[in-house]
């Protein structure tokens, strides 16, 4: 018997059709071919693909009988619904309760709400009264939890990186300020890959006031050191792997591996990504921040941020229009900084221009400052969500792919650091326009 089966599920969470085996298993809950689906684990994923318009792929569990069957589902958006594919078809054997693997208690007796996310830690299910679920799914959890203070991160981070848990974390609603304890326990594919997490949240009373005390950073001087030893080595092997996998690099495999493998690979990358922005975030927040003051040459560093990205500007059918060789404009400011702010700006610039689109890049000089404007077609940013953009964590449609919230805000506290600023200037329809000023060399 073959490993996969598929199904076809409708706008409204009805069963089209399904291969055997899932319709076996659908009628064994007590569904059927045209009535609602009743295995709510893949139904849950159908939905939250139509609702995104992206392929999602994770493990489930779902119950045959008496029995737990491991299922690995992927769902895929289609013109007449969500085509379902299921693989793995392992039994779950009962587990003993040993104690647990890692220090911290999960414990759902006390659970006011539970949640739970995927591998890019985005919301997946919400339930608990005082949430907006539907509004939730697809958004990332730093977007319905505050978990920006006391290192609240590296706790998640850590757990997703040793595929353990996490328990009584510190964290607010963002939406209301609310104070909340969250745990979690990680969860992986079927070849243990992180795959998500699985949660619960309680409610706790508001602290008493405490004096008002100069602000420090979010995270410790340590905590590079110990990001980069919990998750950037497990995240280079799992990429190298998924990217081996995906080239068929020892032989051929199914054609739906491959596509997993791409999932993964990237799911991996945008956390090695945030990984990055972290250790950032922890290096600008710091007291000790401190910026080398150099001159450089500004039209230099924007033609090399260009060709930092003419692969994936190539692949979105976007072109760069770069300044030209013999440009020259001399600014105050240290050479690397600008760089990554330039390919920060440059980047976005390239993932929201529309496929045939134009990327302009502008040099500006003169009255004491030099300045590079990055100018794109894209949909443009509504002036009320111009000043979130910058903030940290801040993101004008969270649901969309890429991005997590950092890079502006980073790339602005660079530019401050050395005396200069990002703005942007953008309406409606129209597409952005952000502009890096230094001071003039």
């Amino acid at each position: 018997m073959t490993d996969m089966a598929a199904a076809l599920i409708d706008g409204e969470g009805r069963l089209v059709e399904a291969d055997p085996r899932i319709a076996a298993l659908n009628a064994s809950a007590g569904g059927g071919i045209g009535q609602p689906l009743a295995l709510p684990a893949i139904g849950e994923l159908a939905r939250l693909s139509r609702r995104l318009g992206i392929v999602i792929a994770r493990p489930a569990v779902v119950a045959d009988g008496e029995d737990d069957v491991e299922l690995w589902i992927r769902a895929r958006p289609q013109p007449d619904g969500i085509r379902v594919e299921v693989s793995g078809w392992r039994d779950r054997a009962p587990e003993p309760s040993p104690a647990p693997r890692d220090a911290h208690r999960f414990d759902a007796a006390e659970a006011q709400f539970f949640w739970k996310s995927d591998a890019a830690m985005l919301v997946t299910a919400l339930s608990g009264e005082g949430f907006d679920a539907a509004a939730a799914i697809g958004q990332p959890l730093t977007r319905l939890f505050d978990l920006t203070t006391d290192e609240a991160l590296l706790p998640l981070l850590s757990a997703a990186a040793a595929r353990g848990s996490f328990a009584d974390q510190p964290a607010r609603i963002a939406a209301d300020g609310r104070a909340i304890r969250l745990s979690g326990r990680a969860q992986v594919d079927g070849g243990g890959v992180f795959a998500g997490f699985v949660g619960t949240g309680r409610f706790v009373d508001a602290a008493p006031a405490e004096p008002v005390v100069e602000a420090t950073p979010a995270f410790g001087e340590q905590f590079a050191d110990r990001l980069d030893r919990a998750l950037r080595t497990p995240l280079q092997r799992i990429v190298a792997h998924a990217d081996s996998i995906g080239a068929q690099a020892d032989g051929p495999v199914r054609p739906e591996y491959v596509e997993y493998a791409q999932d993964i690979s990237s799911a991996a990358r945008h956390l090695m990504g945030l990984v990055d922005d972290l250790v950032d975030l922890s290096a600008i927040e710091r007291p000790d921040f401190a910026i080398a003051s150099e001159t450089i040459d500004l039209a230099d560093v924007t033609r090399r941020a260009a060709g930092l990205l003419a692969v994936r500007a190539a692949n979105a059918e976007v072109r760069i229009d770069r300044p030209a060789m013999d440009d020259v404009l001399p600014a105050i400011g240290e050479f690397r900084r600008a760089l990554q702010i330039l390919v920060n700006l440059i980047g976005n610039a390239v993932r929201y221009s529309p496929r045939g689109g134009v990327v302009w890049l502008r040099l500006d000089g003169g009255e004491g400052s030099a300045s590079v404007t990055v100018a794109d077609q894209g949909r443009g940013i509504a002036h009320e969500d111009q000043a979130r953009i910058f903030d940290k964590f801040g993101r004008v449609d969270a649901s969309e792919p890429g991005g997590n919230g950092l890079g502006l805000y980073i790339a602005r506290r660079l530019a401050r650091a050395m005396g200069g600023d990002v703005t942007v200037e953008s309406e409606p329809g129209q597409g952005a326009r952000f502009k890096l000023t230094l001071p003039e060399g």
